[in-house]
């Protein structure tokens, strides 16, 4: 435990890199997937009593919810009053920066995993092991999007990520069998089946934003690609792919444009046989009365492709009174068990973070089966510990998808052009 040098994190330099970080948490909240202020109690109130604050990126829920009566419960378990504020994604995160150089921040913060690492190494948050928080259970993969130059700050909540829609009734009028997609080429070999048979391919997301890197990713690592290293012979094979399906007519053309929302709205026309989108969307497939089924996102050669994972932490920031450390870590606990995981991953439409929980999702949700398969392959934008890093890379990433659909560029020249960029 080294919380007095937490503490003195929060001073003049901590300052400094918080303004530095700022422009790099906007690009990496900007088209999100996924998911007024108060200021902190902390100063005057002492451990274990008063009111504790959460901040969390969950507007859509309001005090009746059973979200907000968790956290409540979980207050009262550890002898505190909750007082929660909720905000968007990209409000939250700059208010979390405002309020760290402010030496105000929330006792408990739930924030979209990517920033995670952006936040740690600004020094707002605290760690793990500085609090003992037990996360032995949780997935490493998921635990992995939540770790910084060794060190893990908080604990995920849950998962969401992406897999393959299909449309039942455009595959069988194709004469396509589902169980035949494999891997890249009878998944191209099915889209033109489709095309013959007058229907429409597969959609996506390839816009220019995270949204469009979110959603190449899967392709991208699907090929044996690193983030290091876009501009790899694995990484032009997935932008290929990409690009030959807008050249021969299996994706459309208004990909370049399409947010997750926009092109689900595609695919809901039932007139596509796959579309490249989240578990978010589950609820929608079943409001559009689609015959529908899930598959994996299958890498070039066989198997899952691993997917990036959306979904938050739930951290602790470093405070200035560290004596309110401990009610915050039973918070955090609370938040986090394997009872309230279960009702909280089901409310939010996410996958649980540990494999007890996950099973006991797809025995209640057979639908969820697909999903835990996918998120079991996933892995955080941020891991192999890219961190900072990785805002950069992506906006070159989707860079280069941009230019390559659009045909400014061939893969190969565009990807050159992204690592040379990225490298700077």
């Amino acid at each position: 435990m080294h919380r007095s040098n937490t503490t003195s994190r929060a001073d003049g330099a901590t300052g400094r890199r918080l303004v530095a970080v700022a422009a790099t948490v906007a690009a990496l909240v900007t088209g999100a997937t996924a998911c007024s202020s108060t200021g902190s109690s902390s100063a005057g109130a002492g451990a274990g009593k008063g009111t504790y604050t959460i901040w969390d990126p969950y507007p859509q829920f309001d005090k009746t919810s059973a979200w907000a009566k968790l956290l409540d419960s979980c207050g009262s378990k550890a002898g505190v009053t909750i007082k929660r504020t909720a905000f968007d994604t990209t409000d939250l995160t700059n208010k979390t920066l405002l309020a760290a150089q402010q030496g105000n921040s929330p006792d408990v913060l739930i924030v979209d995993n990517p920033v995670v690492s952006t936040l740690a190494e600004a020094g707002v948050l605290t760690t793990t092991d500085e609090n003992k928080i037990d996360t032995s259970k949780v997935e490493p993969n998921l635990l992995g999007a939540g770790q910084s130059g060794g060190k893990t700050y908080g604990i995920p909540v849950g998962a969401n990520t992406l897999a393959l829609y299909y449309n039942k009734k455009v595959l069988k009028a194709a004469g396509v069998d589902v169980a035949t997609i494999k891997d890249w080429k009878s998944l191209t070999a099915a889209l033109a089946k489709v095309k013959a048979a007058g229907k429409k391919g597969i959609t996506f997301s390839a816009v220019g934003t995270e949204e469009g890197s979110f959603q190449f990713l899967p392709w991208f690592w699907g090929s044996g690609a690193k983030l290091t290293e876009v501009d790899s012979t694995q990484a032009v094979s997935a932008l290929t792919l990409w690009t030959d399906w807008l050249k021969k007519g299996y994706a459309p053309h208004s990909v370049i444009n399409n947010n997750q929302t926009t092109s689900w709205q595609e695919f809901a026309t039932g007139d596509y046989a796959f579309a490249e989108n989240g578990t978010w969307q589950l609820a929608n497939a079943k409001k559009a009365g689609l015959d529908y089924g899930v598959i994996p996102v299958p890498g070039e050669w066989g198997g899952s492709a691993p997917v990036p994972t959306g979904g938050e932490f739930v951290t602790v920031p470093v405070q200035k009174q560290t004596g309110r450390y401990t009610t915050s870590d039973k918070i955090v606990t609370c938040l986090t068990s394997a009872e309230n995981s279960y009702t909280t991953d089901t409310t939010l439409t996410y996958i649980a973070p540990t494999a007890a929980v996950q099973d006991k999702q797809a025995a209640a949700n057979p639908d969820l089966k697909v999903w835990v398969q996918a998120v079991k392959a996933a892995k955080g934008r941020t891991s192999d510990d890219l961190g900072t890093k990785y805002p950069k890379i992506s906006e070159q990433l989707w860079t280069a998808v941009q230019s390559s659909l659009s045909g400014s560029k061939t893969p190969k020249a565009a990807l050159t052009a992204a690592q040379a960029a990225a490298s700077k």
